[in-house]
């Protein structure tokens, strides 16, 4: 016995509230921090605090970026969140793919071993990596924030379970025709990865940018500062200022949340085709 259509449209009725409810949950603090940092100072901080600014300003933001150092951060944080995703997509992308196509002694062994590297957390190896770092001389510099991001075992896994569903033929095709490994690599296999590797560049550049562990340990200076430790050092110096903070916040989480929904299409692309064909 088919289920009548009013108890059906009631059911989709009654989802699509709950997550519309949900959604507007999730980004109420998102928009009321927006808000905030159009509001004059000290009005956030009145009880209750108003959830629109009674006159609009841009103060905060000309505050920020003229007192703070927030633009030279901003700019750090450019640099580092475009040399770690360039980098990081050429050791990943041929780290992968040879794991899933190159034949050689101890690769599943090795794979394995870089698997289980997932489940150590990240804050075991960063007093060895920092002292590592220091005999580098990279201590305190843009460098020490990007070479230890070059390569991650994440990229590498997703890179591998997307190239092993290049045909073997292919490869082998273009071997008998006299390419190289390197000829094949860039001009064979790179574009047969282009929904995985812009995948893997949004994944990278988030990260990158949104990194505030690493950074906080390697960097001293505050001329180097990205734009997480930046804001950290601005709460500090700044802990009455809610309304400056707030145009912080929103100058830090803005351009990655930008990115996202320009390349949201491609990512869940990468990751559909990427669970399918691994």
């Amino acid at each position: 016995m088919s289920r009548p259509v009013g108890g059906s449209r009631l059911q989709l009725l009654l989802v699509n509230g709950a997550l519309a409810l949900f959604a507007l949950l999730a980004l109420a603090p998102l928009a009321w921090m927006v808000s905030v940092s159009f509001m004059p100072m000290g009005e956030a901080s009145r009880f209750p605090p108003p959830l629109l600014p009674a006159a609009v300003t841009l103060d905060n933001y000309r505050e920020l970026f003229a007192r703070t150092g927030f633009g030279r951060a901003f700019g750090n944080s450019l640099v580092v969140s475009f040399a770690i995703t360039l980098g990081s997509l050429l050791v990943n992308t041929a780290a992968g793919y040879a794991f899933a196509k190159l034949r050689f002694r101890g690769r599943e062994r090795l794979f394995q071993l870089m698997l289980a590297a997932l489940v150590v957390p990240a804050q075991v190896a960063m007093l060895p990596l920092f002292l590592l770092m220091k005999e580098l001389g990279l201590v305190n510099s843009l460098g020490g924030v990007v070479v230890p991001a070059l390569a991650g075992v994440f990229g590498i896994f997703l890179v591998r379970q997307y190239a092993r569903s290049i045909p073997d033929a292919l490869i082998e095709a273009a071997r008998i025709d006299g390419a190289g490994e390197l000829r094949i690599f860039f001009q064979v296999v790179l574009p047969m990865l282009k929904p995985v590797l812009v995948t893997l560049a949004i994944f990278t550049f988030m990260a990158a940018w949104n990194d505030f562990m690493w950074p906080l340990i390697v960097l001293a200076e505050q001329q180097q500062y990205t734009l997480p430790v930046a804001l950290a050092a601005l709460s500090r110096e700044h802990i009455m200022d809610v309304e400056m903070m707030m145009a912080g916040a929103v100058v830090t989480v803005l351009p990655v949340l930008l990115l996202f929904l320009a390349l949201q299409r491609y990512y869940m692309q990468g990751l559909l085709l990427g669970s399918v064909k691994g």
